[in-house]
């Protein structure tokens, strides 16, 4: 059977979107054009957290019960108005050409490819060794929960504050939660990592009761373990207002 196409305009771009009617959470019933729509309601408020950021994206091209695929490189077919921009791997024996996710046709051609999770660095491509958050990523361990990580999260604001940082919180959409702490961008990704380790290994000393550090899942013994080594060159965390692969999607998420 053929694909379904339907031909679009987005902000003057022409795209060819196929299969709007397929299952992507066959559990909740909620299909690809419901996805394509969610992200073309919210780009928004996603646009500033993907401006100049190389991405990656996990492609699910037959829905979250099926194969994916992480996807850094640009795919052979791309539009040619789709910004990429070029990343030596750490080898320097190939290069890598991330996509740049500066506007909406980009996001709904993304999206029409399969594309259900955002991950963009932590870094812009005009200062690409140099993040502009650091993250701390919240991750309780049974029986604790959500409660749990929000008391882990207050404390890091408090250890913060007073060293002139603010802090963004979110939640993972699974679990725990994702803490964003906003940075001039004038420091290495290695002295950010070193500076959130230092700052977990405070909050757990303080609270060793409720705090790990620990990375062994057998060894956190329901405790919320502060993984703040998502602070390095290249590693992605799931982006605000990105949809997660998991069943049981809000209805407010995808309205039908």
């Amino acid at each position: 059977m053929g694909k379904k196409k339907t031909p679009v305009v987005v902000e003057g771009r022409h795209l060819l979107l196929s299969n709007l009617d397929k299952l992507y959470w066959p559990d909740d019933g909620y299909t690809k054009g419901q996805l394509v729509a969610y992200y073309a309601d919210n780009f928004s408020y996603l646009a500033s957290y993907l401006r100049d950021r190389p991405l990656v994206v996990t492609r699910y091209p037959n829905g979250i019960t099926e194969k994916f695929f992480y996807q850094k490189n640009v795919p052979a077919g791309a539009p040619d108005w789709i910004t990429t921009f070029p990343v030596p791997t750490e080898s320097e024996k190939r290069v890598i050409n991330y996509i740049i996710c500066n506007d909406l046709p980009t996001l709904i051609w993304l999206v029409n490819s399969g594309a259900i999770e955002l991950h963009p660095w932590l870094s812009r491509i005009t200062s690409l060794d140099y993040p502009d958050f650091a993250v701390f990523d919240l991750d309780p361990d049974p029986p604790s929960g959500l409660e749990e990580a929000k008391k882990v999260a207050l404390t890091l604001r408090a250890l913060l504050l007073p060293l002139g940082l603010d802090l963004r919180v979110k939640t993972s959409g699974a679990t725990g939660l994702h803490v964003y702490v906003p940075l001039k961008g004038t420091d290495t990704y290695e002295q950010v990592r070193e500076f959130c380790g230092i700052v977990a290994r405070v909050v757990a000393q303080n609270l060793p009761s409720l705090v790990t550090v620990e990375r062994k899942i057998s060894e956190r013994q329901g405790k919320v373990y502060i993984d703040w080594l998502q602070n390095i060159r290249g590693q992605t965390i799931c982006a605000p207002y990105s949809v997660r692969p998991l069943s049981g999607q809000r209805r407010k998420l995808f309205p039908s």
